[in-house]
């Protein structure tokens, strides 16, 4: 599921997804960087060190766009046993770039 969060202006993106593997294989390819690298490739990362980690739940990184502007945003991880014995991953990216909150008002006033 993908939808924008009502209460920040469209600037979060939230995705969930469940997969047929512990939580402990999902929390893996998520912070090991040989297997992160598939979820984040390293030119995106502003920094290979996660912002805030919960070990075993929750891992936010930095990341920077690879072209101009260069924004930053955050990308957070979560993840949970679901339901049906294995895991629950909800990915929520938000724009934090000072700069993408200066929005360009239209010419016509609109």
């Amino acid at each position: 599921m993908t939808r924008p969060e009502d209460d920040n202006d469209g600037a979060e993106l939230e995705f969930e997804a469940d997969f047929d593997a512990p939580p402990e294989k999902v929390w893996r390819a998520v912070t090991e960087p040989e297997l992160r690298e598939r979820w984040l490739p390293g030119g995106t990362l502003a920094d290979a060190e996660p912002v805030v980690e919960t070990p075993g739940s929750r891992v936010s990184y930095r990341m920077r766009d690879d072209e101009p502007p260069h924004l930053e945003s955050l990308a957070t991880f979560e993840i949970m046993p679901n339901s049906e014995g294995g895991t629950r991953l909800v990915i929520r990216h938000r724009l934090t770039d000072a700069r993408a909150a200066k929005r360009l008002e239209p010419a016509n006033g609109n």
